[in-house]
């Protein structure tokens, strides 16, 4: 079985042990190397081709969102997993604008890891539960505050399929080889999904998917 190969960004030495050690405890993932700050992160990920990096939001000399930036503009094949104090949306879509595929609180990390870097892996997205709470008590003030229903009701069945089969990171070709449809037909049904919902790009889908509890 070929293993999960994971670069670990931290420049704090405890973390990195605690995370180390959570990677270590599964068979099928290896550590492929340990960056202390952002600049170190990306020339790793460059030179060691991890197929996880799984990096601190807010380090030295380069912070996590544009090290991730650049690490998945020169390495496409490396998924991100971003560890964070913060849960607020505007952290989250950050991350997600950048190319994270999970978002981890720092306190839920021990817990959540291997399943984050499993999903990421896999390229499917994965946020601590704690996130999903803050983003779906955030969602529903906004609709109290602006007397909206609940948009997701406006969706069809079909339409609903694809928001999650996106969401989870699926391609078009691939949502459209899973249901039988032409790619054509999946963007267009995809376009419709986005207007009415108000969401412009696909992070922001991922957010809406993970508030309404569609994905984890």
């Amino acid at each position: 079985m070929k293993k999960i190969r994971v670069l670990l960004a931290d420049d704090h030495n405890l973390i990195r042990a605690g995370l180390r050690r959570v990677v270590e405890s599964q068979p099928e993932f290896i550590v492929a190397g340990e960056a202390e700050d952002g600049r170190q992160a990306v020339a790793m990920a460059e030179s060691l081709k991890p197929d996880v990096v799984v990096m601190d939001i807010g380090m030295p000399l380069l912070n996590g969102i544009e090290a991730a930036r650049q690490i998945r503009a020169a390495q496409p094949d490396a998924q991100i997993v971003m560890l964070s104090m913060h849960s607020d949306e505007g952290y989250v879509l950050r991350a997600l604008k950048a190319g994270a595929k999970a978002y981890l609180l720092k306190d839920s990390a021990e817990a959540d890891l291997a399943r984050a870097i499993h999903a990421a892996a896999e390229g499917k997205s994965f946020f601590s539960p704690a996130v999903g709470k803050v983003l779906l008590e955030d969602y529903m003030r906004k609709l109290q505050r602006t007397g909206k229903e609940d948009s997701y009701e406006l969706l069809t069945p079909r339409e609903r399929e694809i928001l999650q089969l996106v969401a989870e990171g699926k391609s078009s070709k691939e949502v459209a080889n899973l249901l039988d449809l032409s790619v054509y037909t999946v963007e267009t049904h995809r376009a419709r999904v986005m207007q009415k919902l108000n969401l412009r790009g696909i992070p922001e889908l991922i957010l809406y998917a993970v508030r309404k509890g569609i994905i984890a």
